[in-house]
């Protein structure tokens, strides 16, 4: 057991560990689980981020990045094959040293509902681990959902071949897998992203896909939605796509609701999606009429027969802005995008210009972010995971 670099009585005081302090309003355990560098990056990123009721695990070959993370729940992968110095870019190494932490795996993850796995797919200790993590999360009967990044393509076909195989086996195990491929992201930042927020912009959107789920069922709001809902929808799921929008003054529901139906992180259309859960996150001042017009522009988009969820959060950092996150589910992705179908054309356009830094990280789940760039614990030495920009 000596694997487990952490303290489980002292859990109770460590802030990563949000899901405790929310028990009594939500019975709901959740877990999120960052694999390797990239998954570890992602949920460091969480945790400073103030991401609430789940409880976070960072798992790594690498020992000095595991020290180096934000929680105290910390296991160390193959301590004996690996001693500490990383996956050197073979899965088959980070498998094995997963498959020799089964047992502090399991105890992991035991008494979790709902399990996150993220990781970026490409390397060593992601590509290999992580779906070792989903098996043993599986056989103990968890919802289990991973959220994934894939390398760019000019970072070769060996890893991109690498990266496919891992999401393979992910899929025999996961109930749903939402994966990010890099190359999109290029699509949605423009040329004056410098390379430290490039990193942070890819952890962002991992943690987007976490906390579009997450929120719903553990932060209160205008519309709650309860664990069995969420269950109903991304249980033996497969492929899931995740669609991003924000937008301010008039119509900012309408326009945001759009953006996230034809966001350019989707590979595909969601038309075909046969389950979609929707959390829309607002400040005080969001109305339930900008809830209805959001809801619709997502419904006229999706087959009539599919099954929409939808949760709202109330965030006090908003402040006259909307940000929606769409996860569709239930279809297998098609190799051209179909057109998505709408209703009144002139209630808004869907805006799909680029990112700069400065408009990806002004809204409520990016309000620390200037700081993180910042204050230097972001780690960029791990070259094992290169699933943004070779970190």
């Amino acid at each position: 057991m000596e694997n487990i670099v952490s303290d489980i009585f002292a859990r109770k005081d460590d802030p990563s560990n949000n899901q405790t302090s929310r028990l009594g309003a939500n019975p709901t355990n959740i877990k999120v689980v960052g694999v390797g560098g990239g998954g570890g990056n992602a949920v460091n990123r969480m945790i400073r981020s103030g991401l609430s009721g789940v409880e976070f695990w960072l798992m790594n070959t690498d020992l000095q990045v595991l020290v180096d993370g934000q929680t105290k729940n910390r296991i160390q992968l193959g301590s004996a094959s690996t001693q500490g110095l990383g996956a050197g870019g073979d899965p088959s190494v980070g498998e094995k040293a997963a498959e020799e932490a089964q047992q502090e795996i399991t105890q992991a993850l035991e008494g979790a509902d709902m399990v996150f796995i993220t990781a970026g797919m490409g390397g060593g200790t992601g590509t290999g681990a992580a779906p070792v993590v989903a098996r043993l999360a599986k056989q103990l009967g968890i919802l289990t959902i991973a959220v994934v990044t894939k390398p760019f393509t000019w970072e070769g076909k060996k890893r991109q071949n690498q990266a496919n195989s891992g999401i393979d086996k992910l899929k025999e195990s996961v109930d749903a897998v939402i994966v990010v491929p890099n190359d999109k992201l290029l699509q949605v930042v423009d040329r004056q992203v410098s390379l430290q927020e490039s990193f942070t912009i890819v952890d962002e959107v991992l943690l987007r896909g976490v906390q579009g789920i997450s929120d719903i069922i553990t932060v209160p709001g205008i519309i709650n939605v309860d664990f069995a809902d969420v269950k109903t929808v991304m249980q033996s799921s497969g492929s899931a796509l995740m669609g991003i929008g924000r937008a301010q003054g008039e119509g900012r529901a309408v326009k945001a609701a759009q953006q996230a139906i034809n966001s350019q992180l989707l590979e595909s259309s969601i038309n075909g999606a046969s389950g979609v859960i929707v959390n829309i996150t607002g400040g005080p001042d969001m109305g339930i009429h900008e809830i209805s017009d959001a809801a619709s522009i997502i419904h006229d988009a999706v087959l009539d027969d599919a099954t929409v969820i939808i949760g709202t959060a109330v965030n006090e950092n908003i402040q006259g802005e909307i940000q929606i996150t769409v996860i569709a589910t239930g279809f297998e992705l098609k190799n051209n995008a179909s057109s998505l179908k709408f209703g009144d054309s002139t209630t808004g356009n869907a805006e799909s210009s680029q990112l700069n830094a400065a408009d990806f990280f002004s809204g409520a789940f990016n309000t620390q972010t200037k700081s993180i760039l910042s204050d230097g614990n972001r780690n960029f030495t791990n070259i094992e995971i290169p699933d943004f920009l070779k970190r």
